[in-house]
């Protein structure tokens, strides 16, 4: 239970990142943004054009109820590590991105990466164990 309530206070911790992500995005479309942001790069929007922080207001929610679901579904387990592979995945693109492409800053962007990881390790630790 313990892992489940950790996942939980990740995927909160992801959906505020990715919420704040979104809304610079928003911004940074209608032209609102008057400081340099990474969600100005072509890596802010890596599928079809829609920006990551959307996918992140999708992901995190699923992940939280595929851990709640995986309390009693062993297959709800394995489609959260599996969930959470492809996006621990995903950001270590993005964070090669950053810190080699992009070269800029930004504390939500780390915070969503370090949450995804961590989900990730929680999910394959969960399937694990049980």
């Amino acid at each position: 239970m313990g892992d489940a309530v950790t996942t939980w206070l990740l995927s909160g911790i992801g959906v505020y990142a990715s919420a704040f992500m979104f809304r610079k995005a928003r911004q940074a479309a209608q032209g609102q943004l008057s400081e340099p942001s990474v969600v100005h790069t072509p890596a802010a929007r890596t599928i079809g054009g829609v920006p990551n922080a959307a996918f992140g207001l999708i992901y995190y929610p699923l992940v939280a109820l595929g851990t709640l679901a995986g309390l009693w579904l062993p297959a709800a387990r394995l489609a959260t590590l599996g969930g959470a592979s492809l996006a621990a995945l995903f950001s270590l693109y993005l964070a090669y991105s950053l810190l080699f492409v992009t070269r800029r800053a930004c504390p939500f962007c780390w915070t969503g990466h370090t949450a995804n990881w961590l989900i990730w390790c929680l999910a394959l630790h969960t399937l694990v164990t049980r």
